[in-house]
């Protein structure tokens, strides 16, 4: 058992563990079977006061080595199965890893510079762990303009909004993220479930929807989430028909009242959020009415330790949620001198709610003036034959840029009507968006790139 002043995940794994398992497509791991037994081919004592990159081929494995290693490790650095090795060198230094827990081969160069423990399912190996430390958590963000930042949490601020919750509320319940767990909106579900008593269903890579669904079906999830991004594609897919969980959750992407209502005509008897968190940032608030943005009131006071203001248009949050700092020797500041996060997430009041506008770092600029391309797609998604759309900028050699739409259409939409419709969202735009933010072009297409975290891909052509 955790010395009380030190708060492990060990600690919920107690004696109540009957039928709770971490799953994925080939394997289920019983919670009880990671009690008993070690996933690490040497006793994990031996990683006691290292600190740990934790880099495997599945989210599985990841997850049992975080239960075996967090308060024993100094720090674990979860490693996204997208980084490759020559980017990752780089952070190693920056975090100061002198361990490497691995399933996968490594680059000869550096095979050598590192303690390199094995991992595998649980075997009959003694567990040997004593809980003797808080360990640190490392995460990356996104890195989609260069090399990824290193964040630093601890685990009773990555928890604290679960906690703050209450347990009770997911107990038995089984959890499933289209996330991968070593990003930051992956790991808050990971812990929802091993935190709140229930079991997980992990995703799996190249997986098809359709199988993804059956997968989850079969391993009677209740409780899933992604991004909006995720969720326009499983409504696309025609999957969702046979698919009935009792909560839905959004988050990591701007939740629009299209996707809102698309995911409520899908699931009329499941319960509908949508939640705001980042990897600096921590979660800061969830919203259950059914209806984009947020409540306006949450502004300006003290609500369950979370202070959130607004400054110049962009969010700032203030918690024992949010990260404790940067990771390296000339890491920026991560909050300013009150200890807020400015999130970078600009919003706007409209009556007694906040919406979302956008990043403030994806602004299109139209002859100096400014167009957030998800104002645009919150109202072309609002077209009855919109599944999901992407603004984004094309050189101008008069204004610099335009504003051109990507749109996918409800499958089986008629091709004779896409002209019908072209005009229908452009008189829709012209009705809600100020004339530069009014697309020049409206280009139908059959898909859209979403990035490894499930974020819509910005890249402009």
């Amino acid at each position: 058992m955790s010395p009380p002043d030190i708060f492990a995940l060990r600690q919920y794994l107690g004696p109540e563990l009957t039928d709770r398992t971490i799953s994925d497509a080939r394997h289920s791991v019983s919670l009880t079977d990671i009690t008993q037994h070690s996933c690490l081919t040497r006793r994990s004592s031996e990683l006691s006061g290292r600190s740990v990159l934790l880099a495997t081929s599945g989210q599985l494995l990841s997850a049992l080595a975080m239960i075996e290693l967090d308060g024993v490790a100094r720090r674990i650095l979860l490693c996204p199965p997208d980084l490759d090795w020559e980017r990752l060198q780089v952070l190693l230094d920056q975090a100061e890893i002198d361990t490497i827990v691995t399933d996968r081969p490594l680059p000869q160069c550096s095979a050598g510079s590192y303690i390199v423990i094995g991992i595998d399912l649980p075997e009959r190996r003694t567990v040997g762990w004593k809980v003797d430390r808080a360990t640190e958590w490392l995460m990356l963000t996104s890195g989609t303009s260069g090399l990824p930042k290193i964040v630093r949490h601890t685990l009773d601020g990555l928890a604290g909004a679960i906690i703050g919750e209450g347990t009770a509320r997911y107990r038995n319940a089984t959890w499933a993220t289209f996330y991968d767990i070593r990003r930051y909106g992956g790991l808050q579900i990971f812990l929802r479930a091993l935190i709140g008593g229930g079991s997980m269903v992990l995703s799996e890579p190249g997986e098809t929807i359709a199988a993804h669904v059956a997968r989850l079906r079969t391993g009677g999830v209740t409780h899933i989430s992604g991004t909006p991004s995720h969720w326009r594609k499983l409504l696309m897919s025609g999957a969702a028909a046979d698919f009935s969980p009792h909560y839905v959750r959004l988050s990591g992407e701007i939740a629009d009242q299209a996707v809102l209502d698309g995911l409520a005509r899908a699931f009329p008897q499941a319960s509908i959020g949508h939640a705001y968190a980042s990897t600096e940032a921590g979660v800061g608030f969830s919203v259950d009415d059914g209806r984009e943005g947020f409540p306006a009131d949450l502004i300006g006071r003290n609500r369950n330790g979370v202070e959130m203001k607004v400054v110049d248009g962009s969010l700032r949050i203030r918690s024992k949620r949010t990260a404790r700092a940067y990771v390296g020797a000339d890491a920026p500041p991560l909050a300013d001198a009150d200890g807020f996060v400015d999130t970078g997430d600009i919003v706007e009041l409209r009556g007694e709610r906040y919406h979302f506008v956008g990043r403030r770092g994806g602004i299109i600029n139209i002859g100096g003036l400014k167009v957030h391309p998800e104002e645009v797609e919150v109202v072309i998604n609002r077209h009855a034959s919109v599944q999901m759309s992407r603004a984004r900028s094309r050189r101008s050699p008069i204004t610099g840029a335009i504003v051109v739409a990507d749109v996918i259409l409800v499958d089986g939409t008629n091709r004779e009507r896409h002209e019908t419709i072209r005009k229908e969202i452009l008189s829709q735009c012209k009705d809600c968006l100020t004339v530069w933010k009014v697309p020049a072009v409206i280009r139908f297409v059959e898909r859209l790139d979403v990035t490894e975290a499930g974020k819509l891909a910005r890249t402009d052509a």
